[in-house]
């Protein structure tokens, strides 16, 4: 942790470099806040200059030597000047010395902390750049720079620019850097944000975090719990950089610190203007532009964190009131409004309004900010809000997989109507597992229609998950038939109806259907906010079993992605994390699909429930890039959860098994297990699981078994991959339309199955000894290079392998060495070199030196 690697900057490191070694440009200076990494880039960029080429001469001021003639650059200067020399003759002297240092090469001078360098350095600095020399520095922001410095800038000697903090991606390197290993997704996020940009706070809060124990290690992954321990370090760090505070300013600081994002003008009613000023001068505020309005945010995220903790409780409790007060008396009109006033009541001790604290805690639900969420629906239920506040309390407890406590809330409800009976049933089934719930749910004797119609739809669902599909289908079909039945009644049946119509490939039926679900949120969202994990289930199902990669990609761009990962909904983190994953190992980018499902089991490792199925997924990952141990040891854990409440999902589970067992070499048995999971899908209806386990037949080279059922399928099962699916299937021996399915499936984005297509294709062509290997090897070669590893039955079969000498003959001789000149360089004999080149052509199924090129990058590195 004292020392990290350096991630990011790459830009601003490669204009360093460039500037260094210019002909034409003589210097950059960077400037930005204390913390934000000028110091490690500036030694980044001169450390990889070579010696025998550039004289570089670094030196970092310092408070201690900016008193001292020359203090600043002493540490490059020699020990003894000359006695007797005037000011001008010093730096003639200095600059003499240099030069004769350098000798004959480029100088260039690396100046940290610039704007604390004497007047005689400053001079000095001055002088050598308008003498040629390259002058590469760092200043804090805000700070006084000597004349002879800004004067380069000023004249057009040297460029000047700011280092921005570093960026949301960069942040999330820096963290996997400090502490050894990737930071789970939405950890990283909020770690980031909280941090700033500003590594070096970064790292304070890192720190501070791994010595309080609020980073907790799972799978491979890192999370943080939310909490923060203020550590001194980080402390003091901040304090250095707010500075000493009048009382003015103080009062700016704090009222942003609680309140921010706040409108200016709405600031200014409460805050002395020359002190706005003066803190915005600071850097301790800043003003963005939002729209049309302008608002006040703290000049770095952590400065909340150090004012609000030190604020004495009488006066932030008169400060939050007086937010409140200010924003009621304008009127609640931006969306967030209604829930800032409520936490500032809350936070405050006026909270009073009931309606206003359920309302807002429905808003932090809708954000999916489930501490938030829990917190006011606790004050809306202690105010009086009365069951609604209950239920939602439950909801969210039930979210944050706390099934216990979300029943003990339960159970202070006054009465136990339909809604109680369904909320507690809720909670038993997906957060305790009980299928019992369901039986419980169908005992329910109720007169009023809209009671039945909430009991029966959520029933129905919970059916749906079980696999009792009968049954699911005709309580759905009765919910849809009542009209007395409710808005969110109706939408959770509608859930059921979407979910099985996808299943049976009709994707276009299942996409209509959640649209008119989506557009009606506000008619269910509050009722029944349980309503919105079905929905997701739903739409994560849809766009799956389609392998519908735009579908994929319109969802993980929407807000509900950010919000889950941020928000601390386990679930929703999860569920996000395996629709990444689906989507790059349908591209081909293992590495990226293997650490998406990985967060996905920490992300879910808290919820026993839904644990398992982020194992089956990291199984078939493992599989595809030929990981057995790994995928065998997911397999394995998957498996010890058992089916539980998910039997719905069998196909997924089926699939990982049988792609485990094809990882191993056990081909036979994998066709056996995808083979009864076929029958099965189709018995139940299942005609879009079905055609991908028929495919994965095709995948295994057993095409036989699957070629007719999928040509019959074709006609009811939608998708944009599914006519390749079967064009695949059919295509047996025939090269050439394997060839053309490949480049198609290239086209749309499925380079998996493009790679497979096309490895199908080079098969047949070098059985054969046909010219058209070599453009179907080009074509394998090009679609491999945009994917990770890959080592799926398909593409091993093409991928024999080499001794260590045939490789080393066949690259010299693919790159077009003769065969003397490489039995020269390897001391063989030529004869020894064209046996191990005919060899290679026979396993590589090549027909000669000029096919080879393609096919060795066909094969592992």
């Amino acid at each position: 942790m004292e020392h990290w690697d350096f991630v990011g900057r790459a830009a601003e490191l490669s204009r360093l470099q460039t500037v260094a070694t210019s002909e034409t440009e003589r210097g950059l200076i960077l400037s930005g806040v204390a913390g934000i990494g000028k110091s490690r880039l500036l030694r980044e960029a001169v450390s990889a200059l070579p010696a025998d080429r550039w004289a570089v001469f670094r030196a970092s001021a310092n408070i201690a030597s900016s008193g001292l003639p020359f203090g600043g650059l002493a540490q490059i200067l020699p020990a003894d000047p000359p006695a007797s020399l005037s000011p001008a003759g010093l730096i003639r002297w200095a600059v003499d010395s240099l030069r004769a240092a350098a000798d004959g090469r480029p100088l260039v001078l690396a100046v940290d902390d610039i704007h604390l360098l004497d007047a005689p350095s400053a001079a000095l600095a001055h002088l050598l750049v308008r003498e040629e020399a390259t002058l590469l520095g760092t200043l804090r922001t805000s700070e006084p720079v000597p004349p002879p410095i800004s004067a380069l800038w000023t004249e057009g000697l040297v460029s000047h620019a700011e280092l921005a903090p570093l960026s949301l991606e960069e942040s999330r390197a820096l963290l996997a850097t400090l502490v050894g290993s990737p930071v789970e997704a939405g950890s990283a996020q909020r770690l980031g944000r909280l941090g700033g940009g500003n590594p070096l706070l970064l790292r304070e809060l890192v720190m501070a975090a791994l010595s309080g124990g609020e980073l907790v290690q799972a799978y491979g992954f890192w999370r943080w719990t939310g909490r923060l321990r203020l550590a001194p370090s980080l402390a003091e760090l901040v304090d250095a950089r707010i500075g000493r505070l009048t009382g003015g300013v103080r009062d700016v600081l704090e009222l942003v610190s609680f309140g921010e994002p706040i409108g200016l003008p709405l600031l200014l009613r409460v805050a002395d203007p020359a002190s706005v000023e003066e803190a915005e001068e600071r850097g301790l505020i800043r003003v963005v532009e939002d729209e049309r309005r302008r608002n006040v945010r703290l000049g770095h995220p952590l400065y909340g964190e150090v004012v609000r903790r030190r604020c004495p409780v009488t006066r932030a409790r008169r400060l939050l009131a007086t937010l409140a007060d200010l924003v009621e008396n304008v009127g609640a009109r931006r969306r967030d409004d209604l829930l800032r006033v409520a936490v500032w009541r809350l936070d405050s001790g006026t909270a009073q309004d009931s309606g206003l604290l359920f309302g807002a805690a429905t808003q932090a639900f809708g954000k999916f900010d489930m501490v938030l969420a829990r917190r006011l629906a606790a004050a809306a239920r202690d105010a009086g809000a009365g069951y609604p506040a209950i239920e939602l309390l439950a909801t969210v407890l039930l979210f944050l997989d706390e099934p216990q406590q979300a029943l003990a809330v339960l159970d202070e409800a006054p009465e136990r109507d339909a809604r109680y009976i369904a909320a507690r049933a809720t909670v038993e089934f997906f957060g305790l597992g009980d299928s019992r719930a369901a039986d419980t749910l169908a005992a329910v004797e109720l007169t009023d229609p809209t009671d039945i119609a909430r009991v029966r739809s959520l029933e129905s669902f919970i059916r749906l998950q079980l696999n009792h599909l009968p049954r699911a289908r005709a309580l759905t079909a009765a919910v849809a038939a009542e009209p007395a039945a409710a808005p969110p009644a109706k939408a959770l049946a509608q859930c059921v109806t979407a979910f099985l119509t996808a299943a049976t490939g009709d994707f276009d039926r299942g996409r209509k259907l959640l649209t008119v679900l989506e557009a009606e949120t506000r008619s269910w969202r509050r009722d029944t906010p349980t309503l919105q994990f079905a929905f997701q289930m739903t739409e994560g199902t849809l766009v799956s079993v389609a392998q519908d990669l735009p579908g994929i990609d319109r969802i993980l761009a929407a807000e509900f992605a950010d919000l889950a990962q941020a928000g601390g909904f386990g679930f929703g983190s999860g569920w996000v994390s395996l629709l990444q994953s689906s989507a790059n190992w349908l591209r081909g980018r293992t590495d990226e699909a293997l650490r998406a499902v990985e967060q996905a089991c920490a992300a879910l490792s808290a919820a026993r429930l839904y644990d398992g199925s982020a194992h089956y997924a990291r199984a078939k990952v493992a599989a595809l890039r030929g990981d057995v141990a790994l995928a065998m040891a997911s397999l394995e854990i998957a498996e010890g959860a058992g089916e539980g409440i998910l039997a719905l999902y069998y196909p997924w589970r089926e699939q990982a098994l049988g792609w485990t067992q094809a990882c191993a070499g056990e081909l036979t048995a994998a066709v056996r297990v995808l083979s009864d999971a076929v029958a099965r899908t189709r018995a139940d209806g299942f005609h879009a699981h079905e055609m991908l386990l028929l495919y994965d037949l095709v995948r295994f080279g057993r095409a036989d078994l699957a070629a007719e059922r999928m040509t019959a399928l074709g006609e009811q099962v939608g998708g944009r991959a599914t006519p390749l699916f079967v064009r695949h299937a059919r295509a047996g021996a025939d090269g050439e339309e394997l060839f053309a399915v490949a480049r198609e499936f290239a086209v749309l984005g499925y380079q998996l199955y493009a790679a497979e297509a096309a490895a199908g294709a080079v098969r047949i062509f070098r059985t054969a000894r046909d010219t058209r290997a070599l453009a179907a090897s080009t074509l394998l070669a090009d679609v491999l290079a945009r994917c990770d590893v890959l080592r799926t039955p398909a593409l091993r079969a093409v991928q024999p392998s080499l001794t260590v000498r045939e490789r080393q003959v066949a690259e010299l001789a693919a790159g077009g060495v003769r065969s003397r000149e490489i039995a020269d360089r390897l001391f063989l004999s030529p004869r020894t070199v064209e046996n191990h080149l005919q060899r290679v052509y026979t396993k590589l199924g090549v027909n000669g030196r000029n096919e080879l090129a393609p096919a060795l990058r066909l094969l592992p590195q």
